[in-house]
């Protein structure tokens, strides 16, 4: 096999990986009520798929992880899966995208400011998405920052934590770059 067969294959594998953990994840964090919205268990498969994989990887990360795990365990409800869906597909492709132009000596600032474009991206995708067509007229500033900032802290805390430290230890674990550009 040629090594960009196995990069695919590799690539293809941890999107598989990733996103049946964003199934089986979120099921642990919804037994605590809002907990869905307060930790964003499904966020971390999709951001970490586009970090690893590239954007065409984490784009397809964060459209098919909420429509499975809708499919298979209504969550999120199928009121909720338009915003989860825009919203995570654009963490998986902006995640993605940015690993592959910000150019540093080191993985961790890259990560960094991957995770950290790809969040707020999803974040302004999400609020534009409610404002504009879902909720058009009684979604306010007020709300987006609530629902996608305040409640949400915990699991962006989560997220600027565990992410950067998980694409660091595949990679060291690996021996070979797993984040190349992509």
């Amino acid at each position: 096999m040629t090594n960009k067969n196995s990069d695919i294959l590799r690539k293809m594998s941890v999107t598989a990986m990733l996103i049946a953990l964003g199934v089986v994840l979120p099921m642990a964090f919804h037994s605590v009520p809002q907990g869905g919205m307060i930790f964003l268990p499904m966020h971390i498969p999709v951001l970490l798929c586009g970090l690893l994989s590239g954007y065409p990887y984490g784009l397809a990360c964060g459209i098919l992880t909420p429509l499975i795990s809708s499919l298979i365990t209504s969550m999120p409800p199928p009121a909720m899966l338009p915003q989860m869906l825009c919203e995570l597909a654009v963490y998986g492709f902006v995640a993605g995208l940015l690993m592959g132009l910000v150019r540093t000596k080191k993985l961790y600032p890259r990560v960094f400011v991957a995770l950290i474009g790809a969040m707020l991206a999803g974040r302004v995708a999400y609020g534009l998405l409610n404002a504009m067509v879902l909720q058009g007229g009684s979604y306010s500033l007020e709300i987006w920052l609530g629902a996608a900032f305040v409640t949400a802290v915990p699991g962006i805390a989560i997220q600027l934590v565990l992410i950067p430290a998980l694409v660091l230890a595949l990679d060291r674990a690996l021996g070979v770059s797993i984040a190349k550009k992509s």
